[in-house]
């Protein structure tokens, strides 16, 4: 049998085991495995159904081997075929070499007709490849051995010659052919009892482990045995012994003591059932013979034996194991350098921050406020131009007026609610935006002030804004979604156990104590109620011990109960009376029940002011006087407004010598108060601002001034519970981890099932190659998760950072972390180390985890690279367009589809921005680097050459570029690191 025959029956043999499976499971005797319309047999073993008994040659010839005739009842016999092993092979069956001679012969009589090495053989130039024979019971790779059975008990009954012949696996990829001088994975055993020349019965067993300690001990799990029918074991004689022989399973040991020239070798075959049956030494083999072709690097390297060449070689990996050392030991002291200096922060500021927060106090004034957007120009954005005069601004036909300044300027004070009213598109929402110094994308003119109870303007008021859309996280309970709000929005001098009690009062005066401990739910996987997810969302804010609540709408889609249940819940907040705060919402068609519930009201229509003041009946009285007509008896006052406000040319009443008369009175006050206190009130105590003074004079990372708070927790502790939070998300929704790692596990088998056991041939190099640039794009296209992971979440942090939760680098980490580690790092540690040992790449842990350590590189880039994707596109479409075409680009500059010494100067550049080409280029060369060798045949003319030689013309590989691309990896991740941090900080941004 050739060498490239036994690839082939190794390659088929695969395919029978997975697509035909149990079909042809009956079909081959002695655990043979299917291989189409034949069987794959273990050695000594051969004809269509692995029944037949070989009949003299040698191992290497694999199912040429010449079989023993059957007699009449089926069985071959070795006995009545006269067989007769050649010189160098003894043993019943001739499976078992006694020298080294003839196991190198016949191996070089397999080499003759094919130049390839068999799997795990290295070339000579790096090992000795010499094989030998050993006949000690140790087995370095695949031995057989041949015993006799001496048992009184068992000749009694059967008194001709029994002999039991077994095949131990330790490692079958160190034998010289696996599949002719080896059978079946590494860690079995199989055996043969044969009586009077004939096979009786026959074992397996899996998991087999060897201890050296005293001769050579084996121990085996999952024994099973099958008895030949019509054998003299199995029906043919008196005493049948099927279904003991069937019954054998469990655990195997077999113990054999080391033997020499004096001592044959003795072995016992111990199993339960056996021991029970003939004593505790089980079934007593005498006479062993024992006898292993196998390589003599093998055993050199089993011994400890080291040749010179790889001792070079071993020298040169370590100086790079000691600089990867170096850089791992440099970034982790740096890590716990950061990691104290962020405990000695954490610990100073709970000892020196506020023992509580109180909350309340403080009313809000505006004057003026106004608000416009410029409108688009065909042909490009809006027309920049420099700011004019506030009002003309406004009138600017240039610009869409959203509020007009005239006429709008009220006081709210502590205790008080205000509800504004309008219809669809009167500019309610992005008053109350204004109010909450939400970052807007227009131009907002006007003042808005916040003043304690003596009347003086105060700086950075705490301002609980509540948003109409509920955005939670869906994976969380109330309280845990309160507590992570108050851990990060209260200082951390108050302590942990203050907090939890501060989230159960909440939770109490909020009425959610019956849904405290229920998910909040999403739209796919439902929870609490629409107006409990309300009452959460207000709680956020509440918690933080807030000084003004503004709310948007907060009724909108609430049936009446729950829009009372929330309406009760202001009324109390708002008349506290120990802490009154200032309520501020917008009301979209409110009840009757519901308006009475505040005591102020502001009427917007198209924009403009109708009335300012008191609420109940006043606003009906105030406006029936001004010519609106009354209000009809029984009719809700808030539905009549809202139909004054919705018909068009009812503008003036704003400018009503009344209203003129307040807005005069309030101007005064607030210019009193600016001269009393200077600029700094109109600028750093105020909301006055011009969207082109803010374009033009301001960054576009500066934030409103009067908003800029300082984050209540230091930048450990936000890592710390942002962590917790995804932690507990991932526990609770394991779909997408769980999909990772399926799908990398089955990807894995398959790329590995692909290229199984990849030859040295240059076609079997081109192919390790393509099997390194498949998972390359595995990871490429994988790493789409994570974009789409962000996008997700986009508006959940928008919220919570516009809310000064944390710090975006905070939440970039505790991200990053949670997202790499159980979704690229796992995955890709799964997927790379099957398709590595199935592929059969080079085989010792330096350059597999130099292997792995490359790819998890490129995993990190990516990741990085998608998220600084989703950072940049509020559309996830156009970024995930975006990764994918980058990937494709990536693979057309890894080298792997074009030379790139072959790509035309004008393109040839754009290689160096694919992390692709460094990831690829960097793992063939740490292939390269295990010293393989091709050998293969051109035109008929032998072929041994350096692999790295072949990489160079093949793809254009450096042979010395690992570090420099594992350096270039890593400016890829720090690049991308530091763009996301950057986009994140100034982009990703609430604009309203």
């Amino acid at each position: 049998m050739t060498l490239s025959s036994g690839y082939r029956r190794l390659l088929l043999h695969a395919l029978g085991t997975l697509l035909l499976g149990e079909v042809f499971a009956q079909s081959c005797e002695n655990f043979g495995t299917p291989n189409g319309t034949t069987c794959s047999c273990p050695p000594g073993y051969g004809g269509p159904t692995c029944s037949l008994a070989a009949c003299g040659g040698t191992l290497f010839q694999g199912a040429a081997r010449g079989l023993a005739q059957a007699d009449p009842s089926g069985f071959s016999n070795l006995t009545a075929s006269q067989c007769s092993c050649e010189d160098g092979w003894g043993g019943v069956g001739c499976n078992v070499c006694t020298s080294a001679s003839p196991c190198q012969s016949a191996f070089n009589s397999t080499q003759s007709s094919s130049p390839s090495p068999g799997v795990g053989i290295i070339p000579s130039q790096v090992q000795n490849t010499s094989v030998t024979c050993n006949v000690q019971p140790r087995v370095y790779a695949a031995g057989e051995m041949s015993c006799r059975v001496l048992n009184p008990t068992l000749q009694a009954i059967f008194p001709l010659r029994s002999d039991l012949n077994i095949l131990r696996t330790l490692n079958s990829s160190l034998s010289p052919i696996p599949g002719s001088t080896s059978f079946g994975p590494s860690g079995t055993v199989y055996a043969q009892l044969i009586y009077d020349g004939v096979e009786q019965f026959y074992c397996t067993a899996d998991k087999c482990t060897q201890d050296l300690s005293q001769g050579s001990n084996w121990s085996c799990e999952d024994l099973k045995c099958t008895c030949r029918p019509g054998t003299n074991f199995c029906g043919k004689a008196t005493l049948d012994l099927t279904n003991t022989i069937d019954g054998l399973s469990g655990s195997l040991q077999i113990d054999c003591a080391n033997s020499s020239s004096s001592s044959p070798g003795t072995c016992f075959f111990k199993q339960q059932v056996l021991q029970s049956l003939f004593g505790q030494s089980g079934l007593n083999l005498s006479s062993c013979a024992f006898g292993e072709c196998v390589q003599q690097f093998v055993i050199d390297t089993a011994n400890g034996v080291v040749p010179s060449a790889a001792s070079s070689s071993q020298r040169q990996l370590s100086g790079g194991v000691i600089a990867g050392l170096v850089v791992v030991g440099a970034l982790a002291a740096a890590a716990i350098a950061l990691l104290l200096v962020g405990k000695i922060v954490q610990r100073r500021a709970a000892k020196h921050g506020p023992a509580m927060v109180q909350r309340g106090g403080i009313g809000v004034r505006w004057e003026g406020v106004g608000y416009s957007i410029p409108r688009k120009r065909w042909g490009g954005g809006p027309r920049h131009r420099k700011p004019q005069d506030a009002e003309n601004a406004l009138k600017d036909h240039d610009e869409k007026v959203i509020l007009d300044p005239q006429g709008s300027s009220g006081i709210v004070k502590s205790g008080e609610m205000l509800a504004i009213l309008g219809p669809s598109g009167s500019g309610k929402t992005t008053f109350v935006e204004i109010l909450a110094g939400k970052r807007k994308i227009g131009r907002t003119t006007g003042r808005v002030e916040f003043l304690d109870r003596a009347g003086n303007p105060i700086k950075k008021p705490r301002i609980g804004f509540v948003d109409q859309a509920d955005t939670l996280p869906a994976a969380l309970t109330p309280r845990e979604t309160l507590l992570f709000a108050a851990k990060l929005r209260l200082p951390e001098s108050i302590p942990h156990g203050a907090k939890v009690d501060r989230v159960s009062r909440l939770l109490t005066q909020l009425g959610l104590d019956d849904v405290a401990d229920v998910r909040i739910g999403s739209g796919e996987h439902r929870g609490i109620s629409g107006g409990e997810m309300r009452r959460v969302s207000l709680g956020c804010e509440l918690v933080a011990g807030c000084d003004v609540v503004v709310l948007d709408e907060p009724t909108s889609g609430l049936d009446s109960v729950s829009a009372a249940k929330v309406a009760n819940v202001l009324r109390d907040i708002a008349t506290d009376p120990d802490h009154p705060t200032a309520v501020i919402a917008s009301i979209h068609q409110p009840s009757s029940k519901l308006y009475m519930t505040f005591s102020h009201v502001l009427l917007l229509s198209h924009g403009q002011t109708l009335y300012t003041g008191p609420g109940g009946l006043t606003p009906s009285e105030h406006l029936s006087a001004r010519g609106f007509g009354s209000c009809p008896a029984g009719y809700n006052v808030a539905d009549w407004l809202l139909d004054v406000a919705s018909e068009p040319g009812h503008t003036g009443v704003a400018s009503s010598s009344e209203v003129r008369e307040k807005s005069s009175s309030l101007r005064s006050r607030v210019d009193g108060n600016a001269s009393a206190s200077g600029d700094n009130v109109a600028k750093g105590n105020s909301q006055e601002k011009l969207v082109a003074e803010r374009n033009e004079a301001e960054p576009a990372a500066a934030g409103e001034q009067w908003q800029r708070r300082k984050y209540a927790t230091t930048f450990l502790t936000q890592f710390e519970v942002l962590s917790g939070r995804e932690w507990m998300t991932l526990q609770r929704d394991k779909t997408l981890f769980l999909a990772h790692v399926g799908v990398a596990a089955v990807l894995g088998v398959f790329v590995g099932g692909l290229y199984f056991k990849t030859g040295t041939t240059i076609a079997g190099f081109q192919s390790r190659v393509g099997c390194l640039f498949f998972l390359g794009a595995l990871i490429a296209f994988s790493s789409l998760s994570a974009l789409y992971n962000l996008v997700e979440i986009r508006p959940l942090f928008l919220r919570e950072r516009g809310a000064s939760y944390y710090s975006p680098t905070a939440w970039l980490m505790a991200r990053l972390v949670f997202d790499v580690v159980p979704l690229r790092l796992i995955p890709t540690i799964i997927v790379s180390t099957i398709t590595y040992w199935m592929a059969g790449l080079a085989h010792d842990a330096a350059h597999y985890f130099k292997f792995l350590f490359i790819l998890v590189l490129y995993s990190l880039a990516m990741t990085l690279f998608n998220f600084l994707l989703a950072c940049l596109f509020r559309n996830g479409g156009i970024a995930i367009l975006l990764s994918a075409l980058t990937a494709l680009y990536q693979q057309t500059y890894a080298g792997f589809f074009v030379h790139l010494n072959s790509i035309p100067p004008v393109l040839r550049w754009l290689q160096w921005l694919a992390p692709l080409k460094y990831a690829l280029e960097a793992l063939s060369v740490n292939e390269v680097g295990s010293g393989l060798m091709i050998e293969d045949t051109l035109q008929g003319v032998p072929v041994s050459v350096s692999a790295s030689l072949i990489m160079n013309l093949l793809f254009g590989f450096g042979s010395d570029n690992y570090y420099r691309d594992v350096l270039v990896l890593f400016a890829f991740i720090a690049g991308f690191g530091l763009m996301v941090v950057f986009v994140v900080w100034f982009n990703v941004r609430e604009r309203r």
